[in-house]
């Protein structure tokens, strides 16, 4: 009797090493005034955008979008409390394309306006 085994195929979660992610969220960071793309970001690691993106979201607990978002909020926060500049000058340095998109991710993340935040 002839018997047929099927070989086994192991699924590995294979996710970003800490290399990886250390260089895509430096590559953020140093360049957060320009507008990143996921295509951009995917290119450091060189892996395709859609990898990248899930990757990145298995790693990070949120998009890469969303990600730089948070980080541009971050850097405005501290920018209206630490500079006199104008919001709408802090916007473009931290990469919001206008002072109203500022206003609006700052509101909706942490609840407060630029003004409330200074």
């Amino acid at each position: 009797m002839l018997t047929i085994t099927t070989p086994t195929i192991e699924f590995k979660n294979r996710g970003l090493t800490h290399t990886q992610l250390q260089q895509v969220l430096d590559y953020i960071h140093t360049n957060l005034d320009r507008n990143l793309s996921v295509t951009e970001l995917a290119e450091i690691i060189n892996i395709s955008p859609t990898y990248f993106a899930s990757l990145f979201k298995q790693a990070m607990g949120i998009s890469p979008h969303q990600y730089v978002i948070r980080q541009r909020v971050e850097r405005a926060e501290m920018m209206l409390l630490k500079t006199d500049w104008t919001i709408a000058d802090i916007a473009l340095q931290v990469g919001f394309s206008s002072q109203s998109h500022l206003t609006q991710q700052l509101k909706r993340l942490t609840g407060m306006t630029p003004k409330q935040v200074r």
